[in-house]
């Protein structure tokens, strides 16, 4: 792996570390308000101290504690969104590929379209808008409009591996279509997913807080990255560091999981290694 994806795998080494030790690494409670003094101006309530490093929004409550566990929900709907669309969409890309005929016509030249028709934005804002803002409901939306990318690159894997001459040995053998798919076609099919699937964390990721910024996503007092965007829009002049903070942290993340699938590319396609 070439050395901006090992800096992204650093970056998102330390994000998941963080995720995971949230409770025990945070200073305070992402959502207690601590009490402000009423004779301070705004600016002075908002602003960095020794006892809050990132100070306090404007319910008083700790930034920094809120970035850490907003990492945590991020890194959450990243991994969920990523195994739930990339099942789905190698179940469904495996049998389309493998089977062809109406299947395939069905799958690739019907279902697929229609879903690749709508913008993947506007429908998951939809989804969530139908089905009511949550974390399982903004899940359930990026996982229905990120599976036909794992579906398509799946099919086209296995068009190619189910030519190769193992594959007809194992059935010439007697070897059932599961047995095939399962032991001879997947493992030799599923190298490009794993690029896909860095980078489907990312677009997760992005989409998260694009939805949680608009009130569709995790709800407050929840602490999320793009709820805090929304929550510090009055205040960019006051203290723009309750939009710069989330913001970057937003940024690096998304940054590091397109190094690391840049550096998984061609770590894995010997015709790009150097």
């Amino acid at each position: 792996m070439n050395r901006l994806g090992k800096f992204g795998l650093v970056i998102i080494s330390i994000f998941f570390v963080v995720a995971v030790c949230a409770p025990l690494i945070a200073p305070y409670s992402p959502i207690t308000q601590n009490p402000l003094p009423p004779d301070l101006a705004t600016e002075e309530r908002l602003q960095p101290t020794r006892q809050h490093p990132l100070g306090l929004d404007d319910l008083g409550r700790d930034v920094l504690s809120r970035m850490i566990f907003g990492a945590r929900v991020s890194m959450q709907v990243g991994v969920a969104v990523v195994l739930l669309s990339a099942l789905l969409g190698v179940l469904i890309g495996a049998v389309s590929g493998y089977y062809g005929g109406w299947i395939d016509r069905f799958f690739s030249g019907f279902l697929f379209n229609v879903f690749m028709s709508f913008p993947s934005i506007l429908l998951a804002i939809a989804m969530v808008a139908f089905l009511g803002p949550s974390l399982r409901n903004l899940i359930l939306a990026l996982s229905v409009i990120g599976w036909v990318g794992y579906a398509r690159l799946m099919r086209a894997q296995v068009l190619k591996v189910r030519e190769y001459d193992f594959v007809t040995a194992a059935r010439a053998l007697g070897a059932g279509d599961v047995r095939i798919l399962l032991l001879h076609i997947l493992p030799n099919a599923i190298q490009p997913l794993i690029v896909q699937a860095s980078l489907g964390m990312a677009g997760a990721v992005l989409s998260e807080a694009s939805l949680s910024f608009l009130g569709l996503g995790i709800q407050p007092p929840t602490a999320s990255w793009g709820v805090m965007l929304n929550d510090a829009r009055s205040f960019l002049r006051v203290a723009p560091h309750l939009l710069i903070v989330p913001g970057l942290a937003v940024m690096l993340t998304v940054l590091a999981f397109n190094f690391v699938g840049d550096g998984l590319r061609e770590w894995l396609d010997p015709k790009q290694k150097r």
